[in-house]
């Protein structure tokens, strides 16, 4: 995705720092660096690339720093175009997975930064399973070859609560699926829509994916994500999935109106108090931590699965027409270090080299702790979008139909089947 519509802010925010008091009233800085990301300045990954751009100043005293925040469809949609020209930035935040940094690495619009990773240690910094996504082989298709990007940061999905209203009405957090779904029946008979979901972005692909999980293991994710097998769309996992979320919103689990809802929207209402659950990833943890004051709330792992969406962060990357591409190197390695690490944890974040004596908020702690658990459990399944190219638009658009009643299951089945094999890298 994965994500991934995510919350940053758009528009360019342009940093001016104390170089040319350093240099001279009238001096120009020497160099002007690029950076472009789409996280929002209050989340946990914001603050923390604020800090390392804080740093980076320090260290940089005659260079221009430009960061812009981008919306994550915008830079989605338009990277081919925009790495492919003159006004590529010098690093970038972008989606990983085969059909995102994948796909440009073989379009040879990244650059190659194994030689970096090795040279400064982030390697060593990030587990085998954060690597994943960082590297990729010669065909796009990630988890081996070269360095193409570098994260910072983990994330996974997970279910969201609002602990006011589950006392309210004497629902107690469900350890299976079964249990899960009987809470959501109490709240509908009381005329509570239970799940807010958004259908116009990649929230509602994510629940089918982990209601597919909930019948899936590592082989089959092997095969789905990194092409280690044939993929059995009519199987019991895909199945099971389609038939489950359109069952899910014949109970009245979720509105059809989620076909309209974007993930802000599905955010706002949670944040609200206008329902009592949200599924999605870890991203939204810190913004939540920051603006939810009317009610408690909490969260656990999507009762019953051993499997979930999730991954290394999304990743940095340098593209092929930078021109401070030894700028960009230092400014990765700062995100990367002890300092903005810490603060990303006591934001919200998942941080990979943070000083955690330092996070002492129990939320934050659970949140790293879950995180911790999984990769060690091998419990990381990725992102449904990732595999082929184009296929978060396939996603969206099929699952808005499934949702809307449009299409039906076997359809739905074919349909994205067609696109997976029509799409993914040979």
């Amino acid at each position: 995705m994965a994500r991934k519509s995510r919350i940053g802010l758009t528009g360019a925010l342009l940093v001016a720092f104390g170089a040319l008091a350093a240099i001279g009233a009238f001096a120009a800085p020497q160099r002007t660096f690029k950076i472009w990301h789409y996280e929002s300045a209050d989340g946990a990954m914001g603050q923390s690339w604020a800090e390392a751009v804080k740093e980076f100043q320090a260290q940089h005293p005659d260079v221009q720093v430009v960061v812009e925040q981008k919306g994550f469809e915008q830079i989605r949609q338009t990277a081919s175009m925009v790495l492919n020209s003159s006004e590529a930035p010098d690093v970038m935040e972008y989606n990983k997975g085969n059909a995102t940094a994948g796909m440009l690495s073989q379009q040879g619009l990244l650059t190659d930064i194994s030689s970096e990773a090795a040279k400064r240690g982030w390697d060593k910094i990030l587990s085998p399973s954060l690597q994943a996504t960082c590297r990729y082989d010669d065909k796009g298709i990630m988890g081996s070859g070269k360095w193409f990007g570098v994260t910072n940061y983990g994330e996974y999905v997970m279910v969201y609560y609002n602990k006011d209203l589950f006392a309210k009405y004497g629902v107690k957090v469900p350890a299976t699926l079964p249990q899960f779904e009987s809470a959501m029946d109490v709240f509908v008979k009381a005329g509570v829509t239970p799940i807010t979901l958004a259908a116009a972005e990649y929230p509602a692909q994510q629940v089918f994916y982990e209601l597919a999980l909930s019948k899936a293991d590592r082989k089959f994710v092997d095969a789905y994500e990194l092409y280690k097998g044939e993929v059995n769309f009519n199987g019991p996992e895909l199945s099971f999935g389609a038939q489950r979320l359109v069952q899910w919103v014949q109970k009245g689990y979720i509105s059809k109106d989620a076909t309209g809802l974007k993930a802000e929207n599905m955010g706002l209402a949670f944040e609200g108090g206008q329902a009592p659950i949200l599924i999605s990833g870890s991203w939204w943890y810190g913004r939540f931590m920051n603006e939810i004051k009317g009610f408690q709330w909490g969260s656990f792992l999507f009762p019953g699965n051993k499997l979930h969406p999730g991954s290394g962060g999304n990743i940095w990357v340098v593209p092929t027409q930078s021109k401070n591409k030894d700028l960009a190197y230092d400014f990765i390695d700062l995100t990367l270090k002890k300092g903005a690490q810490t603060i990303m944890g006591t934001a919200g974040g998942i941080p990979v080299n943070a000083d955690l004596t330092k996070v002492t908020d129990p939320k934050v702690k659970e949140l790293i702790q879950n995180f911790s658990d999984l990769t060690k459990s091998d419990g990381l399944a990725f992102y449904p979008d990732w595999p082929a190219a184009g296929y978060y638009d396939t996603l969206v658009s099929n699952v808005q139909e499934l949702i809307g009643g449009t299409k039906t299951v076997a359809k739905f089945l074919d349909d994205i089947g067609a696109a997976y094999r029509d799409n993914k890298q040979q």
